[in-house]
């Protein structure tokens, strides 16, 4: 039985720590040191941010990128006149007003339910 109370006191001294008297000074020394840490990884994130740019940018002026983004630019022109002839001219009016625009809402209806039963579940 003796074990058993000094285990409950024992307990109780470790469970209820001593409030020393510089602890607030203790705690402002601390975020200090927490702050001063911060302000240097800013800077750092910040230059390698800024050497990455630098690095990116000449990589891109040195690979031709803007002469590869006309090129692009006259590919896509010949495309889209392609696919001009082969589309029909319907818009997307005519095309939602035949009832398929019915169909489109109730599945994203389905949708929205399957997202909020997934939330409600996820809560409980």
């Amino acid at each position: 039985m003796a074990e058993l109370d000094f285990e409950r006191r024992l307990e109780r001294l470790f469970g209820d720590a001593p409030h020393m008297a510089d602890s607030q000074a203790f705690a402002e020394r601390i975020e200090r040191r927490l702050n001063r840490g911060w302000t240097a990884r800013r800077w750092l994130i910040g230059a390698a941010g800024l050497a990455g740019g630098v690095v990116g940018a000449s990589q891109l002026l040195m690979s031709n990128v803007f002469e590869r983004v006309e090129s692009a630019e006259q590919s896509a022109r010949v495309l889209s006149q392609g696919l001009a002839r082969v589309t029909p001219g319907a818009d997307m009016v005519s095309a939602l007003s035949g009832g398929y625009g019915v169909w489109i809402a109730v599945g994203l209806a389905v949708i929205t339910m399957g997202f909020v039963v997934s939330r409600v579940i996820e809560e409980i």
